[in-house]
């Protein structure tokens, strides 16, 4: 952890919600006019589109019917931690961008005067002096790999999970994939049972390395994931957010649960609010820390 360069790391599974997060987070760096240095998860993955494609034909046919984004295979994790332990101690690291779709490429093979597709990756550059703290987003930001002694929360400031409850990721990843990215159903199922061992494995542990997690519990039926036509709305949800150490960032429940209307507390680290709330809240909690870190750097 570095006091004069902190590091957010945000992390959470495919179709968890950490796009939600992250706009708070934007929300918080706009209006307190805060520079973060920003990382995409996806730039830390270790194949593009195609050369993700072919490795999981190869594991296919070799019997690995459990090759997935969620593992080692397929991302760096010691650049993960290089670039939050490089942040920590100069401000300064390395970066690139994945190339969502030809916007994306349009946009930064002009920016970088390269020529990447669609499913690749930017060439790596320098990450921007000056700014105030590196902001991470993505499926892996509290990794730990003790077989290859990857420890990335060692290097991070503030951790924030984004954790549905399992059956509400599970729909909000089959709605997303089908109706944004035209996918079968079938075959977004295929997915989420290929992704189960990493997930066990690499994306569940993370959510006990994080300082804070948001934790949107449905009260409507979702016992079956896989037949539910629509998502459960967020005045259909509640919120558990549990601070992992309330002590470390000064966390004031009785602020909360006077700002937070209809919120109560159900352990001495955890208070649950209407999903509706979820915003709201998030800001409440994220701004006064983030404040926090700032004035510690400038101090530092």
């Amino acid at each position: 952890m570095s006091k004069k360069h902190p590091v957010v790391a945000v992390t959470g599974s495919s179709g968890a919600g950490t796009t939600f997060v992250k706009r708070a987070f934007e929300n918080i760096f706009l209006r307190e006019g805060i520079n973060p240095a920003i990382v995409e998860g996806d730039s830390l993955h270790s194949l593009s589109r195609k050369d993700f494609g072919e490795h999981l034909k190869i594991a296919s046919e070799n019997g690995n019917n459990h090759f997935s984004h969620f593992g080692p295979e397929a991302n760096d994790f010691a650049a993960i931690e290089r670039t939050f332990k490089d942040y920590g101690e100069s401000g300064s690291g390395k970066k690139r961008y994945y190339l969502h779709n030809p916007s994306e490429a349009d946009l930064q093979n002009e920016r970088l005067g390269c020529s990447k597709e669609s499913g690749e990756f930017t060439p790596w550059e320098d990450i921007e002096t000056g700014s105030d703290l590196l902001f991470y987003e993505g499926l892996h930001g509290l990794v730990v790999d003790k077989a290859n002694d990857i420890n990335s929360p060692k290097y991070v400031d503030l951790g924030v999970g984004v954790v549905p409850s399992v059956n509400l990721e599970w729909i909000q990843k089959i709605h997303r994939d089908h109706s944004e990215r035209g996918y079968d159903e079938e075959v977004i199922v295929d997915t989420i049972l290929r992704r189960m061992p990493d997930y066990v494995n690499y994306i569940a542990p993370q959510f006990s390395q994080t300082d804070i997690n948001f934790q949107r519990v449905p009260t409507v039926d979702t016992s079956n994931p896989f037949i539910a036509r629509d998502i459960p709305t967020a005045d259909e949800s509640f919120v558990v957010i549990r601070f992992k150490d309330p002590n470390k960032f000064m966390i004031d429940f009785p602020y909360l649960l006077n700002m937070l209307h209809d919120s109560f507390m159900t352990r001495r680290n955890t208070i649950v609010i209407p999903g509706g709330k979820m915003g709201m809240a998030m800001e409440i909690i994220l701004a006064p820390i983030i404040h926090r870190l700032i004035n510690s750097a400038k101090s530092a």
